[in-house]
């Protein structure tokens, strides 16, 4: 299915030989330009704003309604997932990609970045002495879970940078923002 991307013909070609979204070989982001660490925070802050309100959300959650550790967790990470994307697919159909376009572009765009940003997140806090019996009132809770974003963020850059500078990633989503 041939992707149409008018005023974007300095982004990603080779979609009409089966390549998808993303996928063009030797006309990735890399190839026109470096990718900058400033696009990937910013691609990385994207996916982590949608993280951690996902994160809060899940954890307050379960917190009210009595859950245990894991089943709180469970209920964060798959809220960090829909929120993270959401906020993607929010752009994207502004942009007036159709629905089924949008979550494919979505999804090839956040799913690496959102669960290395999971997994360090999510490890940080289960790893940290008393950070899993921390309630929401506790400054302790607080505080780790903002290290604990911190060092997703700061691990989940490069592999950002990584991604955009193949033509994958938020270089998928930045061609339907231009």
């Amino acid at each position: 299915m041939e992707q149409k991307h008018e005023g974007h013909d300095h982004q990603h070609h080779g979609h009409e030989h089966g390549t998808g979204p993303g996928q063009a070989h030797g006309h990735g982001t890399s190839a026109s330009a470096p990718v900058s660490w400033a696009m990937a925070a910013r691609a990385t802050l994207h996916c982590l704003t949608g993280c951690a309100i996902g994160e809060v959300l899940g954890m307050v959650i379960g917190t009210a309604l009595g859950w245990g550790n894991v089943p709180t967790m469970v209920l964060a990470i798959v809220l960090a997932f829909f929120f993270g994307y959401a906020l993607t697919l929010r752009g994207i159909l502004a942009a007036g990609v159709g629905l089924r376009t949008a979550v494919r572009v979505a999804l090839a765009a956040d799913t690496l970045s959102i669960a290395v940003m999971e997994l360090i997140d999510n490890g940080v806090i289960a790893l940290w002495p008393g950070a899993m019996d921390a309630h929401l009132s506790d400054p302790m809770f607080w505080i780790v879970l903002a290290i604990a974003l911190a060092a997703a963020f700061v691990i989940t850059t490069p592999v950002n940078k990584w991604m955009i500078g193949r033509g994958k990633g938020h270089a998928v989503v930045h061609q339907y923002h231009h």
